[in-house]
């Protein structure tokens, strides 16, 4: 075989294997589960409106997307007159992102928002981040 033939046949293999990697690679980090920590400034005085709405309306709806609740918590310091936390476990950082968008456009949960800020917002701002258990956590 020429020395041009080999070479581009070797070429070709090491992009084939590369891009067979590569989406190995891609493909197993996007099917960790994803955690997503969310936490919520409720407006003045909505802080138990806002827990209500969790409790008899968005957590079932969540589960309809695919959204599992890991835990709600308050804080104990002064925020706990207007902060709720909450966990949520995805398939994957993908699956997080379809599930909202779908949540958001869930004529249910419309209906729901609707109603529970009939009265004025409730919900005065949200801070979100994406976590991925580390390989020494009890979640893995």
């Amino acid at each position: 075989m020429n020395k041009l033939l080999k070479t581009g046949v070797f070429t070709a293999i090491a992009l084939a294997i590369g891009l067979a990697a590569g989406t190995f690679i891609s493909t197993s980090a996007q099917s960790e589960p994803v955690y997503e920590l969310r936490t919520y400034k409720a407006t003045p005085g909505n802080l138990d409106n806002l827990q209500a709405r969790f409790r008899n309306h968005t957590i079932e709806i969540f589960g309809n997307h695919g959204m599992e609740v890991v835990g709600f918590w308050v804080p104990t310091d002064e925020d706990r007159e207007d902060t709720l936390i909450y966990i949520l476990k995805h398939a994957s950082r993908a699956a997080a992102d379809a599930s909202w968008q779908a949540f958001g456009q869930d004529p249910e949960w419309q209906r729901v928002a609707e109603e529970s800020n009939r009265n004025g917002q409730i919900l005065a701002s949200v801070e979100r981040e994406y976590m991925t258990a580390t390989d020494y956590s009890p979640l893995k």
